[in-house]
């Protein structure tokens, strides 16, 4: 195995920093000791990574990251045929349903800016079928107004625990010997004699240590452009992601049947706007609901992902669109296993960050060392989709930090000029 001359630092321990772990530690090109995770938080997974819906697609995506969306899907199924997904975290394909009083509202749009709108996510789809009597999951209540309509084709959607998956990534990125450092924020980098980068410096309360790095990765979510700007304060390079505050609740399946779980199948509903957002649900194996699609740009992303409360207003709001939506079995009360907020990075043009930053957008004089021994990079920004394009994310940063082709193309997700 080969190593470059200096360590590779990934700042953000969530599905994406880890999913670049995952696959750097395995490429046979970088040794896995080399590799530092530096997560701020004092508790891993308390942001999106593992309080977001875990709904996955093939081909939901504009042109723009189609490739890196498909390729992150067929990840997605080849490592839980591999590693028993299903059971160890939740993996399986799902059927995507509208929800509408509107039959026209399952359809258009171009996948990239529907979060930003604050419409349904079924608009980045052109797959439509029609609604039959018995259609549709068990705990969703029907009315005789309005249609379920099938919007995704067999085979192309599917559900996880992000939770789950993030602490089995963790796991074998541990267990091969990456190093994790956390809590503990970065708070500058260091230079050799040639102004070249080769070290980053972090804080675990106060106390401060440097860590080797010639290949530096930046996979914050929402908090990137902070660090990268606490990183490189003369750069004046634009870091186009900002953050998405969404509330969620997790609630007991009421239909759910511990004896028939091997069997149990995921849905996806996608309804439109009835209590002022529109609901997104999604069902997991193991007898789980989430809702999700309760989102504002209005609050403030705080300084660590552990800090957020949730609003007590908006939780009302979601259980009473809980309560409107789903069935109840003999009169039993709705069972709400967690109430969350968390927040999203977002771009304007719904692209992710995925790419290296030249070295003259770091400003300061600074340098990296080319092709695979160096170089300073951005995973950032997927919005909604951070979970269904880890996977392939991971990889394709696994491949530009060792300077090799990447499986997808990237060329419309780079820093803009």
């Amino acid at each position: 195995m080969s190593s470059p001359s200096g360590d590779t630092v990934i700042l953000g321990a969530g599905i994406i920093g880890l999913s670049t772990a995952y696959y750097l530690s395995q490429s046979g090109k970088t040794k896995p000791e080399s590799i530092h995770l530096v997560d701020s938080s004092p508790q891993l997974f308390y942001c999106a990574s593992g309080l977001a819906g875990g709904f996955l697609a093939a081909d939901w995506f504009a042109p723009s990251n189609a490739s890196l969306g498909a390729l992150s899907f067929a990840l997605h199924k080849l490592l839980a045929e591999k590693y028993d997904g299903r059971n160890t975290w939740g993996f399986s394909l799902s059927t995507s349903l509208s929800l509408s009083h509107d039959s026209e509202a399952a359809v258009g749009g171009s996948g990239e800016d529907w979060l930003e709108q604050g419409t349904s996510r079924a608009q980045a789809t052109g797959a439509k079928g029609p609604g039959k009597d018995g259609f549709g999951p068990r705990w969703l209540k029907r009315g005789d107004e309005g249609s379920l309509e099938a919007i995704s084709r067999e085979g192309t959607v599917g559900q996880i625990d992000p939770l789950r998956f993030c602490q089995w990534l963790l796991a074998r990125c541990l267990e091969r010997g990456v190093k994790l450092h956390q809590p503990a924020r970065a708070i500058s980098v260091s230079r050799d004699e040639n102004n070249q980068l080769n070290g980053v410096r972090i804080s675990n309360d106060g106390a401060e240590t440097e860590l080797p790095c010639t290949r530096l990765l930046i996979a914050a979510g929402a908090w990137t452009p902070r660090v990268f700007s606490t990183l490189f304060p003369k750069s004046k390079a634009r870091i186009p992601v900002a953050s998405l505050a969404g509330h969620s609740l997790l609630i007991r399946n009421p239909f759910h049947n511990p004896a028939e779980a091997d069997k149990e199948p995921c849905h996806a509903v996608f309804a439109t706007d009835s209590l002022g957002f529109s609901p997104e649900w999604f069902s997991r194996v193991g007898g789980e609901l989430y809702l999700a699609g309760l989102n504002t740009t209005m609050m403030p992303l705080p300084e660590l992902a552990t800090d957020v409360m949730v609003v007590d207003e908006a939780m009302q709001k979601m259980k009473q669109c809980a309560a409107e939506m789903i069935g109840t079995v003999d009169g039993k009360p709705m069972e709400v296993l967690r109430e969350a907020l968390c927040f999203r990075p977002v771009s304007s043009s719904g692209r992710p960050l995925v790419c290296r930053v030249p070295d003259e957008k770091l400003a300061g004089g600074i340098k990296t060392r080319g092709g695979g021994e160096g170089g300073v990079f951005l995973a950032a920004g997927h919005g909604a989709w951070g979970i269904s394009q880890a996977p392939g994310t991971g990889l394709v940063m696994a491949e530009l930090i060792e300077g090799r082709q990447p499986s997808a193309n990237l060329s419309a997700l780079v820093l803009p000029s």
